[in-house]
């Protein structure tokens, strides 16, 4: 079965990418090579005026696949989830995410990535790699640029949760409805009156404008973060013991090195 469902929406318009692995609609390496099998389509759909994700089911997603995350597979892992954001920088098509339920960790970083977020008040996001012992490359360079340096260090370094209000509150989030299907039909109202009466090519010029700095930076510093992560943090007692441990569902023993 397919772990990406796609749907063209308003006589093509509009792409819907649904997330397709319930319940927690994680981004392993299968479906994140749909994914880059689907942007790389998209390319030549000029009348694509916005990409939409969601996720099936409760939750947007859990996050990247924590197995892949262990040493022998890690550097592998962050090049192909990497390849994602440069994809999308590439394709310079719009892009919403619709969040319900849990999004952490590499599913918050794909949903950070878009132009617009749109949540509901069950959403829960969060970037909860430091208490794995690791860090999130893509979050480390967006969450500043969006929401500042000091909400990005709290985040980030404590890997607490938030809510979708205090995610508004931070400047992350473009609107907040009540639940699932207040916001399905919210956004489909915001679609017919912000998107589809604009020019597709007219678009693809306005994000590669409005981003030059934002995609300037993540072109520029994400492979250093690669880097860091694979040759540095890896080599860590901690950050393998930090992944062992959620994979054995036990505490995690610190050596602090």
């Amino acid at each position: 079965m397919s772990k990406i469902n796609s749907e063209n929406l308003y006589e093509g318009k509009v792409k819907k990418l649904i997330l397709n692995a319930p319940k927690g609609n994680v981004l392993d390496a299968e479906m994140m090579l749909e994914l880059q099998a689907e942007l790389e389509y998209l390319k030549s759909q000029n009348p694509v005026r916005l990409v939409l994700f969601s996720g099936a089911g409760e939750h947007f997603s859990f996050g990247a696949s924590v197995e892949e995350h262990r040493r022998e597979q890690a550097a592998e892992m962050l090049k192909n989830f990497h390849r994602l954001f440069y994809a999308l920088i590439d394709l310079a098509i719009p892009t919403a995410a619709m969040v319900s339920g849990q999004c952490l960790g590499g599913g918050m970083e794909l949903a950070l990535m878009c132009n617009f977020l749109f949540l509901d008040k069950s959403a829960r996001l969060g970037q909860p790699e430091i208490n794995l012992g690791v860090f999130p490359p893509p979050a480390s360079l967006i969450l500043p640029l969006k929401a500042g340096q000091a909400a990005a260090d709290e985040l980030l370094l404590t890997g607490r949760t938030i809510d979708a209000e205090e995610a508004k509150t931070m400047g992350l989030a473009t609107l907040v409805f009540d639940d699932r299907a207040t916001m399905e039909s919210g956004v489909e109202n915001w679609i017919k009156r912000y998107i589809l009466s604009k020019s597709a090519s007219s678009l693809k010029i306005g994000v590669r404008a409005a981003r030059w700095k934002f995609n300037t930076d993540l072109q520029s510093k994400l492979k250093e973060l690669e880097r860091f992560y694979v040759d540095e943090l890896m080599k860590t007692h901690d950050a393998n013991e930090g992944i062992e441990s959620f994979l054995e569902k036990r505490k995690p023993n610190w050596e602090d090195c």
